[in-house]
Formats: C-alpha cells, sequence, structure tokens
C-alpha cells in the first residue's frame, strides 16, 4: 500500500494552506486522495498541483478600474454600503431581533469591524426624516421577511463612540467625552423646541448640548437623554457605544484608571441598569472589564466575546467572503497568500481573517505586508514584556517557533492583572488579536482552558517586531548595521563579536537559561537586518532549521542558522557545538527551499550559546 500523508503534512511540503489541500481534494484535483474518516489523506509521492488560475497584474488592473472603490478607514454604513465594496453583515440584524436581549457587549480586537457594524444598527433601527430603508433593501436582512422590516426605523438612537478618546489625563478625557455628548444631544435638535418636554427637561438638554455638564451631571446624561427622547417619540430609544473601554486603557496606561473606572460605572448604571426609558443597549470594546463592577448587577447584559459561536462570522471576513472578494478583484490566485498573512483567526467555531488587512492588501496591489501592526498604540504589549519572566518570555518566543500551548484564559481579565497576575497576559492577547485558540474547554469556574498559537504570518511579525522589542531598543543603529554586513557577507567573525558584545552588555542572567531565549534573540537580531524575509521553524530538506533570511530581491544572499546550547561549556566545547549546528545544515539540507527559490549564494552559520559565550561557524 502506497504511504500516504496528511493535508497539514503536505500543505507544510507544498507551502500552501491545508484548507486549499483539502479544496483540492474535494475538486479532485489530487490524483489518489481519498478520504479516511473525516481526514483526507494523499499519497506520499504526490506533486504539488499546477495553479491555473490567472496570475498576470494586468488583468487584474484591467478589472480593477471598473470595480468599486475599497473601504479604506470608511466607518459609515450608509456610506460603506452604498459606494464601496461592502461585505454584507446585516444578518446580525435578524439575529438579534430573534434573540433581543436588552443590552448586548460584542468584545473583538481593534479594526474588526466594531464601528462599521454598530452604525449598521443604528441606520437600521433610527427614526429618521429620510427613508433609510433604501440602505437595506438590497441587503440580506430585507429578504427575511416582514417581521424583521417591522423594526426598521421605528426608535430614536443615542450612539457614542469613544474610539479616539485616548489622552494623558483625566481632565482631558472627561473634556472629550462631554463633548461627545454634546454633539449627539445637538443630533437630537427636536428635543429643544417640543412641546412635549417641560421647561426642565430642556434646561437639562441645553446644558448637555452646550457642553457645560459637570462630572457630576454628565455621569447621568445617558439616563437623561433616553428619558427626554423616550418622551418626545413615546418609544424609549436604542443607546449604542462604540469601543467603550478605549479610555479605559488610556487610563490605565496614563495613570487615571480609578477615575475613568469609577465614571464609567455610573454613566453605565444610569444608562443600561434597569432603565425605564430603554428599549435595547449595544456597547462594543476589546475587553469586558466585568471584575471592575462597570456592569455591576447588570443581569440583562448578554457578552459575546471570542470565545463565543453566536455572532461570529459578523466581525472580520469569513473565508467565502474573502474568497469571493479576492474573484471580485481580479485576485483569486491571491487567496492562498490571503490565508498565510491574514486568516487564522478563531471566533467561537468561525474561521475569520482580519478585515483591514484583507482591505488594506486589495487597495495595496495585493502586497503582503503587517496593515494591522500600525493600526493603533502596542503600549499594552511593551506592558506585558515589562513584566514578563523567563517562562513567559520563553512562552512567548516559542510561539514564534510555531509552537502551542494551553493555559487558562479568563474572558473578564482587567488592566491591573496584567502586572500583578502573569497568566493575564495570554487572556489579554487573545483578546486583542494576538493569539488564536485551536482548542477550548470549559474550565470549573466558567472560564477556558485553551490552545493557543500565533494566528497567522501578519502576526508572527508583529511579534518579531513588538516581543523583541527590549532587544531593539538596545541596539545602535550602528551596530544593527554592523551586524547586517556581517551576516550578508559570510563574516563569523565580525558576527561573533557583535553578539558577544551584545550578550554582555544587554542581557541579564536569566535570559541564558535556555535555547528558546537564545531563538529569540537571533530572530530580533535577524529581523533588524532588512531585505530579507525571516522565517523561523520552517520544514525544508529532510527537517525543520531555526532560521532563515530568504532575499526579497535578486542578488542578495541566502540565509540559514541553526542554533545550539549547553551550559557550561568551555571554549572547545563551545566550538565543536557550533561546527555540530552547521553539520545538521549540510545533513538534513535545509537549503532545499533557498534552492528551489533560486538563490545560488546561500551562507550557513552555526550558531553555538553558553550563557553569554558565543561561537559562530559559517559554511
Amino acid at each position: 500500500m502506497a504511504e500516504m500523508i496528511s493535508v497539514r503534512e503536505a500543505a507544510e511540503r507544498w507551502q500552501i494552506t491545508e484548507r486549499r489541500v483539502s479544496t483540492l481534494c474535494k475538486d479532485g484535483k489530487i490524483a489518489g486522495a481519498e478520504k479516511q474518516g473525516k481526514r483526507w489523506m494523499i499519497p506520499a509521492d504526490t506533486q504539488k498541483p499546477v495553479d491555473q488560475r490567472i496570475r498576470t497584474g494586468a488583468y487584474r488592473k484591467t478589472e480593477r478600474a471598473s470595480r468599486l472603490p475599497l473601504p479604506i478607514g470608511v466607518s459609515s454604513y450608509r456610506l460603506t454600503s452604498s459606494e464601496y465594496y461592502y461585505i454584507d453583515k446585516t444578518l446580525m440584524i435578524r439575529d438579534f431581533i430573534d434573540e433581543r436581549p436588552m443590552v448586548t457587549l460584542f468584545t473583538r480586537p481593534r479594526r474588526f469591524g466594531k464601528t462599521l457594524n454598530m452604525d449598521m444598527l443604528r441606520t437600521y433601527f433610527e427614526k429618521s426624516a429620510e427613508d433609510t430603508s433604501v440602505y437595506f433593501r438590497d441587503k440580506k436582512i430585507w429578504s427575511c421577511g416582514q417581521k424583521y422590516r417591522n423594526y426598521q426605523g421605528k426608535y430614536p438612537v443615542i450612539f457614542l463612540t469613544f474610539k479616539d478618546v485616548k489622552f494623558d489625563t483625566w481632565e482631558e478625557t472627561f473634556a472629550a467625552i462631554r463633548d461627545i455628548f454634546a454633539r449627539e444631544a445637538q443630533r437630537h435638535k427636536e428635543l429643544q423646541s417640543g412641546e412635549k418636554c417641560d421647561a426642565y427637561s430642556r434646561k437639562i438638554y441645553e446644558k448637555l448640548a452646550d457642553g457645560k455638564s459637570s462630572e457630576v451631571e454628565l455621569a447621568s446624561a445617558l439616563l437623561d437623554l433616553s428619558a427626554l427622547l423616550h418622551t418626545y417619540y413615546g418609544i424609549a430609544p436604542i443607546i449604542i457605544i462604540d469601543e467603550y473601554d478605549t479610555p479605559i486603557q488610556q487610563g490605565y496606561m496614563k495613570g487615571y484608571y480609578d477615575e475613568v473606572i469609577r465614571f464609567m460605572r455610573n454613566l453605565f448604571s444610569g444608562g443600561f441598569k434597569d432603565n425605564p426609558h430603554l428599549s435595547f443597549g449595544f456597547l462594543t470594546g476589546i475587553l469586558r472589564v466585568a471584575k471592575e463592577s462597570i456592569f455591576s448587577g447588570m443581569n440583562n447584559l448578554s457578552i459575546h466575546s471570542v470565545l463565543d459561536n453566536k455572532y461570529s462570522a459578523y466581525f472580520g471576513f469569513t473565508g467565502d467572503e474573502v474568497m469571493e472578494m479576492a474573484r471580485y478583484y481580479g485576485a483569486s490566485d491571491k487567496y492562498e497568500e490571503l490565508c498565510q498573512w491574514y486568516d487564522g483567526y478563531r471566533f467561537g467555531k468561525t474561521e475569520i481573517f482580519n478585515p483591514w488587512s484583507v482591505v488594506s492588501y486589495f487597495s495595496n496591489e495585493c502586497e503582503p505586508r503587517p496593515y494591522w501592526m500600525s493600526t493603533g498604540s502596542n503600549d499594552i504589549i511593551g506592558e506585558v514584556l515589562a513584566g514578563a519572566d523567563e517562562e513567559i518570555y520563553q512562552r512567548l518566543t516559542a510561539l514564534l517557533n510555531g509552537e502551542t500551548f494551553t493555559t487558562f484564559i479568563d474572558t473578564g481579565v482587567i488592566y491591573p492583572q496584567i502586572r500583578s497576575n502573569p497568566y493575564t497576559i495570554y487572556s489579554f492577547l487573545l483578546m486583542t488579536g494576538y493569539l488564536k485558540t485551536l482548542n477550548t474547554t470549559m474550565a470549573f469556574n466558567g472560564d477556558f482552558m485553551c490552545e493557543v498559537a500565533l494566528p497567522n504570518r501578519e502576526i508572527s511579525l508583529v511579534y518579531n517586531k513588538e516581543i523583541l522589542q527590549r532587544l531593539e531598543n538596545l541596539i545602535l543603529p550602528s551596530t544593527a548595521i554592523s551586524i547586517q554586513e556581517a551576516i550578508f557577507s559570510g563574516d563569523n567573525v565580525r558576527l561573533k563579536s557583535q553578539i558577544q558584545t551584545l550578550l554582555i552588555q544587554s542581557v541579564s542572567s536569566f535570559d541564558t537559561a535556555g535555547e528558546n531565549f537564545y531563538h529569540g534573540f537571533m530572530l530580533g537580531l535577524c529581523a533588524l537586518t532588512g531585505g530579507s524575509f525571516v522565517t523561523s521553524n520552517r520544514e525544508s530538506g529532510d527537517g525543520r532549521y531555526d532560521i532563515q533570511l530568504k532575499p526579497v530581491k535578486k542578488g542578495l544572499p541566502g540565509i540559514l542558522i541553526e542554533l545550539k546550547a549547553e551550559k557550561d561549556c568551555s571554549v572547545e566545547k563551545l566550538k565543536k557545538l557550533s561546527e555540530t549546528a552547521l553539520q545538521q545544515i549540510n545533513d538534513k539540507r535545509y537549503d532545499t527551499e533557498l534552492l528551489s527559490a533560486g538563490v545560488r549564494t546561500i551562507y550557513k552559520y552555526g550558531v553555538a550559546f553558553s550563557g553569554k559565550k558565543v561561537e559562530v561557524i559559517v559554511g
């Protein structure tokens, strides 16, 4: 019987995604592939199928010229759904109407469509002089029936977004929130002259609209404004607050955490807890912040995090949606690359692509880059690393090597716990989009035990930059240039000297405990070189290399680095260890991938560490 391999093994061998291999099997494009139970098995000697799809950039550009523009940075539902390429998420409205919880909180990473979805809900439900049904008549929700259409344009809406409330002091933050309420009050100018509102109510309105409310008065603004709208329209309003926890994160980073928590607790208590003037409420954020008692006593709160299956397909893009988008822009041949870079998130049971990065990818002529990296502050990652001990740092660097581990996940993690409880680091990284779950098991206390990994290539690069930042900050630009010159010229003596100096000057004693640290250390050095695509712990030839630098442009050499580490080595033993590492590169034919890519000049480095000593040999 012929030897068979799994979909995962085939994907690694052919350098494509597992999803693509499974699709090829289903489509009958892999000869001899057979399904054994729920798994596809493939003959081991099968060659990678030839891709017959259209690949010419000229065709893609011609097609794109007649297509809808991409909604880069557009969060208005009306504008996006009518003038840009829009992926229809309106069935979210149907699912909400079927369930109708009093208050719903959606927690998702930044740039995963929270603001656009909240604006969609506002546009659908809000009473308006404009016939807003025109924005939904060609969408999925409209074909769901009259039951759902009856909700369209029925309610007054209070809509607030705190996504830009990022200031250094509580005074500035309070002033910004007061201005947001003033603009929303001004949007409801009908309350100022309405005969249904008495003089006292109009006075409350005018103070709010003029931006003159005190902190105590503003804490009751949701209750007051909802009461005014209820009286005026005869139907209780819907309250929508987008990115509610942005001021909380900023308060934690800038030292006014207690003040912002106290204000938010009072604000939400008035607006959402036992408010007789509320029809429904929606909130979005990155974290739940439940343990802060912000939502204390709110038994009407329905929470949907990245671990929950309900609403899982409405934030971010599904595989089918991305595939259709690629076809629309004449880039079907790029689907595998999209999967490698931006797929891999799992919300509930749904595989999700990063929507911001996918849209940016198509907008930039299908050039893969870590687009998500520059969309917001990663100061919290620095906070994580500042308190990381040896075990945490080794686990984080192990993720870069493609490894996974199982950890406790607290979906109610709060910012102060990042410093005091190291296990909350992984909860925070999962909730903020830096990790994905592979397997999830309910823990005894209602939280979860999850096997976690990096989602995709984009996040690997984010980790290379953010998690290795503390190393990068210690390296002078002149040192980085010297390391780059040494690596790309095959100068092992110069490279050894630079590494030795960094180990002595920059690395604390606990950091030199094991090979995982040295792997992360060398990845950091390689990430500074530029001009090459850095990969780690990937299959090539007859095994898995430690580090590879594949040149982006022709003319540059390829680099292979194999690492060894032992404690208390003599100079002679350390040299032999580096020779063993170099021999492993040759014996295992780690240069196979580079040779297949047409790279003809390849420098192979055997690098051995022992404490703060290093030996480098080149071949």
